[in-house]
């Protein structure tokens, strides 16, 4: 009896919505099916139109019943298959000879009346098209609104900012490599986060908005997920553009979901990736801003401004353009602390090598100082990625070791791209070879130029050959000999086109655009100009916001753009003076270094300071 009894108690199961109305459906067309069918009686025999006439003129026919289109006769005697009754329909056009023969034969004839047609066959179509119509609107209202009452938020609503991010692993500040400054900037964070009380017990208020700016790649997102897991809080994490939707007050209905679910589990922290693709400068452009975007952010400065003085949730936001962003992100009690993350340097780079390195095997962990000083310039993210490359080139030679010249080769094809093969024809392939030779000796005769590192004519992603050169210190400013050093290596390739070919090339395009972007800065920015002086002439170009760079004048005369101009082609030709020189003081060290690089394709900086005669400078770097 207990059974029973818990049964009974049990709620009664709900069908869902989507079987209710199938059945109805079901039920309506087998409804109409039924009354649209007539009911056949047993004893039938459907024969043809011509037996009915057959049987009509030799007899034995008791009746005969006319329905709009058949016939049905019912004989005297049953027929040898027991049947009474024949069957057949009557020809669309009529049959004007039917009536006289039935009369002419003494058959007693009955009309039926045509049926009336049912309602139901009409409404039919009309009633599932309506359901299927009101079935696909529910779901769709059920995925925009559908829990904004008291069911809690779904559809629309409903997204991992909702819910703290569960990582497989606990990540710390010892995650974080090359970023000291910004650690130090944050760990006071973890202490507030960890006891809000002492500080509270003071009256000191935490930044609940810190910005985190930096280039890609460079670990803002890595930090906001370390101070969580030193903390030990729950970290909600979302990205801009998961708050921009077609729907108006989508955006603004998730950032005040994502607030209240924080500060429930307060003490926590929120981080906002790629803050600006929400946060930008309002009202900007030719037609005004986009409505849902403004919307969303005019809802994220309430929030911000809505921290009381005892709620421990701390708001990240990581952005790579912070010009861009409305002024009213940045002003006190928003995101008034910003935490720069600069790209590492060599000394980082190495120590973010060994962390991604942990688990991977290398045949000598010294070569990661190789790698380290090789990739000035790279981020966080660009050496994780160069490892992987190393290890796949390693699996793809079926080794079980990770080797230097996997290493080099995910280098170059991280910094130029994939080796491409290309039928370059042999006058081609000299020109090439003159070209980068010339780069390598004028590399190597400037005392202010960068350590060559090696020189190659083997294409790559869109260059067709490269000399690569690698700096032993880290630079934080540029001085003018050593730019001016840089102009004459980039001028250099076309200057022993010129000198050895007779001619230049197409192949000196990407060399001329970039040493006239750095001789234009030296002019235009950097003040490296006897009769300009120091001032700023440069022209922004390129601006995010159209209207701006329409409505903003330019800032100098006609006059001083000439003068500008003027100097940055003195600038140029005379650092193509410079290595045109430099390369007929050695012409024929270069012409040999031509050749070499057409047999062995490849030279490190040891051979090609052999075939110029001359001893390794020490400048290359240090194995």
């Amino acid at each position: 009896m207990a059974p029973a009894s818990k049964q009974q108690d049990d709620p009664p199961q709900k069908l869902p919505p989507n079987a209710v109305w199938l059945a109805a459906a079901a039920f309506l067309m087998l409804v109409a099916l039924m009354s649209s069918w007539g009911a056949r009686d047993v004893g039938t025999t459907d024969v043809s139109y011509t037996e009915i006439k057959a049987a009509i003129a030799a007899g034995g026919v008791e009746g005969a019943l006319l329905a709009p289109d058949a016939i049905t006769l019912m004989l005297e005697t049953p027929r040898a298959d027991g049947s009474t009754l024949l069957r057949a329909v009557t020809p669309a056009q009529g049959d004007p000879e039917l009536l006289p023969l039935l009369e002419r034969s003494g058959i007693d004839v009955t009309a039926e009346q045509p049926p009336e047609a049912s309602i139901l066959a009409y409404m039919l179509p009309w009633v599932v098209v309506l359901g299927v119509y009101l079935w696909l609107q529910r779901r769709m209202m059920g995925n925009i609104t559908g829990g904004m009452g008291a069911g809690g938020p779904a559809g629309l609503f409903k997204g991992r900012f909702m819910e703290p991010q569960k990582p497989s692993r606990r990540i710390t500040f010892a995650d974080v490599a090359g970023q000291d400054q910004a650690k130090r900037e944050v760990a006071e964070l973890v202490d507030f986060l960890r006891e809000p009380e002492r500080f509270q017990k003071v009256g000191a208020e935490v930044p609940h908005g810190v910005l985190l700016v930096g280039p890609p790649g460079t670990g803002k997102t890595m930090l906001a997920k370390a101070l969580a897991g030193e903390a030990d809080v729950p970290f909600f994490s979302t990205s801009g553009s998961e708050f921009i939707e077609v729907f108006v007050g989508v955006g603004a209905g998730r950032v005040r979901r994502m607030f209240e679910a924080a500060r429930k589990a307060a003490p926590s922290i929120i981080f906002i990736d790629e803050l600006d693709s929400i946060g930008r400068v309002r009202g900007t452009g030719l037609g005004g801003g986009h409505d849902e975007r403004e919307q969303t952010l005019n809802q994220i400065l309430a929030e911000l401004d809505g921290f009381g003085g005892r709620e421990a949730v701390v708001v990240l936001a990581a952005t790579n353009r912070p010009d861009v962003l409305d002024p009213a992100l940045l002003r006190p009690g928003r995101f008034d602390r910003h935490v720069t993350l600069e790209l590492p340097d060599r000394t980082a780079r190495r120590r973010i090598l060994d962390i991604h390195a942990r688990n991977l095997p290398l045949r000598a962990m010294d070569d990661l100082d190789l790698i380290a000083a090789g990739t000035p310039g790279f981020s966080g993210a660009d050496l994780k990625n160069l490892l992987n490359e190393a290890a796949i080139g390693a699996a793809r030679r079926n080794a079980a070791e990770i080797l230097r010249t996997d290493l080099e080769e995910a280098r170059d094809k991280v910094m130029m791209g994939t080796v491409r093969t290309l039928a370059i024809q042999p006058d081609e392939r000299h020109r090439l070879a003159v070209h980068e030779a010339g780069h390598a000796t004028v590399t190597l005769f400037i005392p202010e130029a960068d350590p060559l590192y090696k020189v190659t004519i083997i294409p790559r992603g869109r260059s067709l050959g490269g000399t690569h050169m690698l700096p032993q210190t880290e630079r934080h400013t540029l001085p003018e000999g050593y730019l001016c050093g840089q102009l004459a290596v980039l001028l250099a390739g076309r200057a022993a086109e010129r000198l050895l070919l007779g001619s230049a090339s197409s192949g000196a395009d990407d060399d001329i655009r970039r040493a006239t972007e750095l001789a234009r800065s030296m002019i235009a920015r950097w003040g490296m100009s006897e009769t300009l002086g120091p001032i700023d002439l440069r022209e922004e170009e390129n601006h995010p916001f159209l209207g701006r760079s329409i409505a903003e004048p330019r800032s100098h005369a006609d006059q001083t753009a000439a003068a500008v101009d003027r100097e940055v082609i003195a600038l140029l030709q005379q650092a193509d003076a410079t290595a045109t020189e430099i390369l007929s003081a050695h012409r024929q060290q270069v012409e040999a270094l031509a050749q070499g690089l057409e047999r062995e394709e490849t030279l490190d900086a040891d051979r090609v300071a052999q075939m110029l005669g001359v001893p390794p400078s020490g400048r290359a770097l240090p194995g």
